[in-house]
Order: C-alpha cells, then sequence, then structure tokens
C-alpha cells in the first residue's frame, strides 16, 4: 500500500440538504439496490479528485476507454473489476459488476447512469456500503479534470465497525481509489498535476432521513446545548480594546492569503464568497479536534456553539456564544475593502476567556482575498480547575497550532472548493458542446 503521490486529505461536517445522492433515473431496475437509508452509521460524502495535463486523448475519448474497460485502471495485485450482466466492451444502465479484493470484501454493483463524460453505480446486497459512486471527467484548454465522487453508508453494523471506527476499510478504500485515478492518468497518456485531493462530508446519523420518509427528522438540539442559554461570558466583552493593550492578555492576529480574483466586487462563486461559505457553516476547524453543535436554524448573531474538543485521546465540552456579525464595503489606509466576519466569545465554565474574530477581507483595488484570524485571549479565572489548570501549562503552544491549522485550513478549503466549482463549469460546457454538435 507505499504510495508516493501527494495526497491532500480534507474532512468536513455535512448535511443532508447538501450531500444527499442524486436520484436515480426513471428508468433504473431499483430491484436489490442497496441505497443510504439501507445502510448503518453516518453518510460519507466523497470526492477525489486529480488533475491531467499533456493527455493523448479527450476527455470523452479518455471515458469511452475507461467506460469499455474499468478493470484496466483497478489496481491489479489488490482488485478487480469483474463484469457479470451486460455485453463485454460496452457500459450500458443495467449492467453489473462485482469489485473482488482480497478477503470478504467482494462488491456488487449495478450500472444506473451512463453518458459521454460520466457513469455511476449503486451497491447491490453484500457490499460493505450503501449508496453510489460516480466517475466523471471534465477539461479546459490546458488540462482534464478527473474525479470519483460517492455517497455511502456502511452496508451494516460491523461494516460500520470497520470503517469508522477502526478505519481500516476507509484506509483500504482511499488505497483502492487512488490507485485507480492514478490508472486513469496512464490510461489517458498524461501527467498527473498537483496530486489527489480528497475532500471527505459527514452526515451523522440523526441527520439523516428516516427510512421511507426521504426527509431527516426535525432537529432536536441536546440538553446540554439549550443549558448554555443560561451561561453567561466569562469576561467583561465590552473592554476587549483594554485588554488589547494588557499584558496579562494575549493578542494574536493571523492572515491567510486566499485565492485571487479580478478587481472590483466579489465574484460570484469566487475565493471570497467561497471563504464566507466556509465560515458561515463553520468548517474553520478540523472535525478530527473540534467539532461545533448548534442550532442550524438559530442566527448567527447570538447563535450558542458547543464546542467538543478532542486532545491526546481525550474529549471535552466547552461553550461559546457568537457576538457581533458585520459586512460591508470600508477604507483602511486609504484602500477599498469588503469584509465579512463574525466573533465569537467564551461562556462560563471555558478554560479560556476571550474573544476570537474569524474574517474574509478582499481588496477591491487589486483583487487580493485574505483570512484574518484575531484573538484576544487569557486562561480563565472560573470554571473546571484540571482544564483551566492544563491549559495554563500545555495551552498556549496548542493554541497557536489550531490558529495556523485554522487558516492553513482556511486557504485550502477555498482551493478545494473553488477547483470543485471550476470542474463543474467544465462539465457543463462540455454537455453544452456536445448537445450543439
Amino acid at each position: 500500500m507505499w504510495s508516493t503521490t501527494p495526497l491532500h486529505r480534507w474532512e468536513l461536517t455535512g448535511s443532508w440538504s447538501d450531500d444527499a445522492p442524486p436520484g436515480l433515473p426513471p428508468a433504473v431496475d431499483r430491484d436489490d439496490l442497496q441505497l443510504p437509508e439501507d445502510g448503518d452509521g453516518p453518510l460519507i460524502h466523497r470526492i477525489y479528485r486529480t488533475r491531467i495535463v499533456g493527455a493523448a486523448v479527450s476527455p470523452e475519448e479518455l471515458m469511452r476507454r475507461l467506460s469499455t474497460d474499468i478493470d484496466s485502471v483497478a489496481p491489479s495485485e489488490f482488485a478487480t473489476f469483474q463484469k457479470l450482466e451486460g455485453e463485454e466492451g460496452e457500459l450500458r444502465v443495467g449492467d453489473e459488476y462485482v469489485v473482488r479484493m482480497p478477503g470478504p470484501w467482494d462488491g456488487p454493483v449495478r450500472v444506473v447512469a451512463v453518458d459521454a463524460i460520466s457513469f455511476r453505480l449503486a451497491t447491490l446486497p453484500g457490499h460493505l456500503e450503501a449508496g453510489q459512486i460516480e466517475f466523471r471527467v471534465a477539461a479546459d484548454y490546458r488540462s482534464i479534470s478527473f474525479e470519483i465522487e460517492s455517497w455511502a453508508r456502511s452496508g451494516d453494523r460491523l461494516s460500520d465497525l470497520m470503517y469508522t471506527r477502526l478505519r481500516i476499510s476507509k484506509e483500504v478504500q482511499l488505497h483502492m481509489w487512488s490507485s485507480v485515478l492514478r490508472g486513469v492518468v496512464e490510461l489517458a497518456g498524461g501527467n498527473m498535476e498537483g496530486g489527489i485531493v480528497v475532500t471527505t462530508r459527514r452526515v451523522e446519523p440523526e441527520l439523516l432521513p428516516l427510512r421511507g420518509t426521504g426527509e431527516p427528522p426535525a432537529w432536536v438540539a441536546p440538553p446540554e446545548l439549550t443549558a448554555l442559554a443560561g451561561r453567561k461570558v466569562n469576561f467583561d466583552a465590552s473592554r476587549v480594546s483594554e485588554y488589547v493593550l494588557d499584558r496579562a492578555w494575549r493578542v494574536d492576529d493571523m492572515v491567510e492569503p486566499l485565492p485571487h480574483e479580478g478587481s472590483g466586487p466579489p465574484e460570484p462563486g469566487g475565493s471570497w464568497e467561497v471563504g464566507r461559505e466556509i465560515m458561515d457553516s463553520y468548517q474553520l476547524a478540523d472535525p478530527r479536534i473540534v467539532t461545533a453543535v448548534y442550532d442550524p436554524e438559530a442566527p448567527l448573531a447570538g447563535r450558542d456553539m458547543l464546542l467538543r474538543i478532542h486532545f491526546l485521546g481525550v474529549g471535552f465540552r466547552v461553550a461559546v456564544r457568537v457576538g457581533d456579525v458585520y459586512e460591508g464595503e470600508v477604507e483602511i489606509d486609504g484602500r477599498p475593502a469588503q469584509i465579512f466576519g463574525w466573533d465569537y466569545r467564551t461562556l462560563e465554565g471555558h478554560f479560556e476567556q476571550g474573544q476570537m474574530h474569524y474574517e474574509v477581507w478582499k481588496w477591491l483595488d487589486t483583487g487580493d482575498v485574505e483570512f484574518h484570524l484575531r484573538a484576544v485571549s487569557q486562561a480563565a479565572r472560573t470554571g473546571p480547575l484540571l482544564l483551566r489548570t492544563g491549559f495554563r501549562w500545555v495551552g498556549r503552544p496548542n493554541q497557536l497550532h489550531f490558529y495556523r491549522q485554522v487558516c492553513r485550513r482556511m486557504r485550502r478549503l477555498t482551493e478545494a472548493q473553488l477547483e470543485t466549482n471550476r470542474a463543474a463549469d467544465k462539465r457543463k460546457l462540455l454537455v453544452e458542446e456536445r448537445d450543439l454538435g
């Protein structure tokens, strides 16, 4: 399983509205399909993406070669695609394959959608997963973008244990689809540029539709979140401007450049708007370290958030409250900038006390886009003694590490989402050109 291909892996929290699998075409035979509602555990929405430069074939020809012989890109030492139903040398809706792997990993699938630039498979009983997976291609004047996108839950509780807890199936899956992407690059006769980007969005089971309903149940706030309404901010928020000048308080101000835009107002679907969306949905923190529980219907201003923090195998919970939310054009040192931002403040019981600002800026004269993180903080004087003591001992290095990680994550998530948007635009253009032709 050794690989020298650069892998960029990003994990986010998801929602059913944003991460539901695509609907099945009306003519598809649904008998025996193993769909997400038949599975167990969270829904995992994942995109594997790479860019191919110097390809010797067109995107349509690449997809034709792949659909003619899917096994040509499989890691032969690890997995093979064998056709069980359908004519050899072509791919049609209703064809069935089995992915054979060492051990009890065989995965039967059925073709549910095919066109010139994509095809989609759905799992059948006996597969470790319940869901769909799509292979698709897009292109511009210099490169081909190839993506594998899946929407799936584990097939049963044992599979969920191996995937989400032991992570065995997750790493096996990563190795397999990364190997397939390398095979696609070879099939195209080109070179991989930028490695492989893997974006994973996880939707928790309680947010998924009940079987037969098609819609997730109404969100119910856990008692711990409801109880935050009675908590107070654990510092005097009106004195933040004084704390900035007080050496007893730590003041941090970090800036991370985001992908450039043209000058003028923020571009629709551009770097500034994507950054704002990431901030709105609180995707800034790595969910393996910090996850946030909050009422998704509550306004951002004044929103209570319960933060679940994981550190050295230990989990604990703290609370914050969003304060000011602001957006508008301002002038800084004679230069116009468009700024969106919000802050949150620590509540009673937190091991810190202070305020943090997240902001996305666009300099309208140059088109430069930036993410700004500003924080004023110190160790809390009240709250659990163990947490406060631990923060005084080891908190500062980990605090700075978290800040730097948030900045880097913001940049890379923005880049990944922009690439997703560009690939979607390329596919749309290919379809329009094909229809006109």
